[in-house]
């Protein structure tokens, strides 16, 4: 069953964050992980949460994502993404079929 990790991210030194960008992907796609969302526009079509960047990976089960996350591969880019920024995450059980 894949699994979904959904980001809000408020990126708050964006020098430091660029480096996070540039250094997670490799950790995220050795886990089997891939980016759905990588912070693009947002329109809001009910409600009112407009995140300032929001991110959707995806990985073939929870067991994966939460095995990248909890990785020593991604250990330094998720130091940097905490040093820079300030982030509400989820890890998400999808739907087969």
């Amino acid at each position: 069953m894949p699994a979904y990790v959904v980001v809000q991210i408020t990126v708050e030194d964006p020098v430091r964050y660029a480096e996070y960008v540039r250094v997670a992907p490799a950790s995220i796609a050795a886990h089997g992980g891939r980016f759905i969302v990588r912070g693009g526009a947002c329109e809001i079509l009910e409600g009112s949460w407009l995140p300032p960047r929001l991110v959707v990976l995806e990985f073939a089960s929870v067991e994966q994502a939460r095995a990248w996350w909890a990785s020593p591969e991604y250990a330094p880019a998720k130091a940097l993404r905490q040093q820079s920024a300030s982030t509400e995450m989820l890890l998400i059980e999808g739907v087969t079929g």
